[in-house]
């Protein structure tokens, strides 16, 4: 059974370089990624003189056991965790991908979506290049292959002179770490230190884990490459507008990360006091739904002065399951990971602090079993504005239909859900608990001004034919 809980972004990705347990290092950055993406994960390896892989679908722990790791051999790894917004939910897309081309061995984990993907496949396609997936992530390996005898410095330009779109990329030759960022910097990607060996890692939550040093973040526009003497940074673009990912803050990077020169703890509770501040209101008390909304709801109780409780409690034991529930098991998506308390919702005014609110029918479900609990009156305070637009740039609601507020007003969606008020932060409250300039991100999930203009067609990015 597959319940939808809230959107989903493609993934996370990790490398190491000079460091004996590689293979172990990224399974354990892996594993505090997670949160990025749980269909796949995978590990390669390389000594320098042979690669090794192993990739499946599931969680890391899943996937991964002692023996598999030690079979991984190099201090040379690079790993990947993935949820599928550009091809399928298949074993053959899991990464990293990995291509052997005139003696050269290339492996790559992606987070992003190109928005040009189309139309450089269909390029290489003429050119002659055959493809094994639909990921757009392969597209990136052919155009390194294809110029890789330059060396990797030329070859790295060239590839990134051609893609446009969201990338954060970890890639890796028999002997050296690449890592690389787009010019608008949508996704975030940072740099470690262990030991004597690099870290790159999508969140510095993983850094942390490993106990790994922080050195700084990848640049936008910027291609790292390590190797055994060599720490070369590399920035082809001229100066670009940078254009962060704001969602990352309000709902995909782990609170304990700092991305994009902030703590997102620390903007996630800003979001709910602002959010307090826009929106004054009487209730008996707030809560979050864990995990969503927890520290927008703190930011919001210390702001306002009604008392946080945990209104519903999270089972944190849910794997995948795919037997469906017998009949009278009602609301069964809904229970199995949220179940109400009774003696706290019964004959209250309560206030759901929530991250964000994107097809609403999970929030429709959990609201009814709140108003069979007892709750008397549910209002709902969202950490963000209402998401019109789609997005192109790695989040999985890529078409204005699965948006509920493209179509429908904020009294619609209130009386859609079930409940007794809906408020919203507006944009400058937003962008303000941010700590930065409204022109460092992409904003255009609220209000349609995309950084890089979408290419026709581009709503159906899976090149599945």
């Amino acid at each position: 059974m597959n319940f939808y809980h809230g959107p989903k972004e493609e993934c996370g990705v990790f490398g190491v370089f000079g460091h004996r347990d590689a293979a172990k290092l990224t399974y354990f950055g892996l594993y505090a990624l997670q949160h990025r993406g749980q269909e796949s994960a995978g590990i390669v390896s390389s000594t320098g003189k042979s690669t090794y892989e192993h990739k499946g679908m599931g969680l890391v722990p899943e996937v991964f056991n002692e023996s598999i790791l030690t079979e991984l051999c190099g201090d040379l790894a690079v790993g990947h965790v993935r949820y599928s917004t550009t091809g399928s939910s298949i074993a053959k897309n899991a990464q990293p991908f990995v291509v052997s081309h005139a003696g050269n061995t290339l492996a790559i984990a992606h987070n992003g979506n190109l928005t040009n993907a189309r139309e450089m496949r269909g390029d290489l396609e003429q050119k002659g290049s055959i493809f094994q997936t639909t990921m757009d992530s392969e597209i990136i390996v052919h155009l390194l292959a294809r110029n890789i005898q330059r060396g990797v410095e030329e070859a790295m330009v060239e590839v990134v002179s051609q893609m446009q779109g969201a990338y954060s990329c970890v890639l890796m030759t028999k002997d050296k770490l690449i890592a690389l960022r787009d010019p608008n910097g949508f996704r975030p990607l940072c740099l470690g230190l262990l030991d004597g060996g690099y870290i790159v890692a999508s969140e510095t939550c993983a850094l942390d884990l490993i106990e790994a040093q922080y050195v700084r973040d990848i640049d936008p526009g910027e291609i790292l490459i390590i190797g055994e003497d060599e720490l070369k940074s590399i920035k082809p673009f001229p100066k670009h507008k940078k254009t962060f990912c704001i969602f990352e803050y309000i709902y995909f990077a782990r609170p304990d990360s700092n991305i994009f020169g902030q703590n997102v703890y620390a903007v996630r509770k800003r979001l709910g006091r602002n959010l307090a501040q826009e929106y004054p209101i009487d209730a008996d008390f707030a809560m979050p739904f864990p995990d969503s909304g927890n520290y927008a709801a703190i930011g919001f109780c210390q702001e306002s002065g009604i008392p946080l409780e945990m209104g519903v409690i999270r089972n944190h034991y849910v794997g995948r399951t795919f037997i469906e529930p017998v009949q009278s098991m009602r609301d069964f998506g809904v229970k199995v990971k949220l179940n109400p308390v009774k003696e706290i919702l019964n004959q209250k005014r309560v206030v759901i602090v929530e991250d964000s609110i994107i097809r609403a029918t999970t929030s429709k479900m959990r609201i009814k079993t709140l108003r069979e609990a007892g709750a008397w009156e549910i209002h709902m305070m969202v950490s963000c504005p209402p998401h019109r637009y789609p997005c192109f740039y790695g989040i999985d609601f890529s078409t204005k239909g699965e948006l509920i507020a493209s179509e429908h007003s904020v009294e619609e969606i209130k009386n859609f859900i079930g409940l007794d008020s809906l408020c919203y932060l507006s944009l400058p409250g937003m962008i303000q608990a941010t700590g930065q300039p409204e022109d460092s991100f992409c904003l255009a999930c609220f209000n349609g001004k995309y950084p890089i203009q979408p290419k026709e067609g581009i709503s159906k990015l899976c090149l599945e034919t």
